[in-house]
């Protein structure tokens, strides 16, 4: 097996196995009904191919790689969290059998957990080119604390506006819609300006607000399960 091989299996068991298992947690969240199978795999395919979308899209919007505005990140941000919701809105979200409030929840979760995979792969490739492989394990368990959670939280947070205005009318659906896409984008927009201007005394508290936020959302988790149709 060649070096070149090893740093490819490295980086991509490195990428999964977090991903996977925070799919596991979440998914013990909906135990009572769960989803089909096939779908949560596509939900979490449709989050890697995501993934070479974004990247050139990005670059399309970056006139200077070596001077990161607020309006760059935003913009990064924007670029991810709309399509990780196109991505599971295609293969899933449309869906009759999203029949219940935290459906969304689900489905969005594993986008968001399929694009952190594939990206913290490709994150761990390069690292490991770089820098060899103890830095990258390293450098692996920050993604693992920061990156993976924070897709999962932006996303989710999409999918708890969804569900709070599952059983309301048309239009508070789509407003909820837009306010939940704003609010993913700006969770995500602060949590890398946060990443890229905090020194690395600073990035601790950073994690540690996601870590809370986490927690926020399994609470949120128990709320949507008690939603009624009125």
């Amino acid at each position: 097996m060649t070096t070149d091989t090893q740093i490819i299996i490295f980086g991509v068991v490195g990428g999964l196995i977090p991903a996977f298992f925070w799919l596991w947690f979440w998914l013990r969240e909906d135990r009572r009904r769960p989803e089909p199978r096939g779908l949560i795999f596509l939900s979490f395919v449709v989050g890697m191919i995501a993934v070479p979308i974004a990247i050139p899209i990005q670059r399309m919007v970056t006139t200077d790689f070596s001077n990161i505005t607020v309006l760059t990140i935003l913009l990064w941000a924007t670029i991810e969290e709309i399509l990780k919701y196109l991505g599971s809105y295609t293969v899933a979200l449309r869906k009759r059998t999203t029949d219940e409030p935290i459906d969304p929840m689900i489905y969005l979760i594993t986008t968001a957990l399929g694009f952190a995979a594939l990206e913290n792969s490709l994150f761990l490739i390069n690292s490991i080119s770089s820098n060899g492989f103890l830095d990258s394990i390293i450098t692996g368990n920050m993604r693992f604390i920061g990156a993976t959670l924070l897709h999962t939280v932006s996303s989710a947070s999409i999918g708890l506006f969804m569900a709070f205005a599952f059983y309301k009318s048309r239009f508070v659906k789509r407003l909820s819609l837009i306010i939940g896409v704003i609010t993913a984008i700006s969770l995500h927009t602060l949590f890398n300006f946060f990443i890229i201007s905090t020194s690395d005394s600073g990035i601790f508290w950073v994690f540690a607000i996601v870590w809370m936020l986490v927690v926020v959302l399994i609470l949120f988790f128990e709320r949507v399960k008690k939603i009624k149709r009125n």
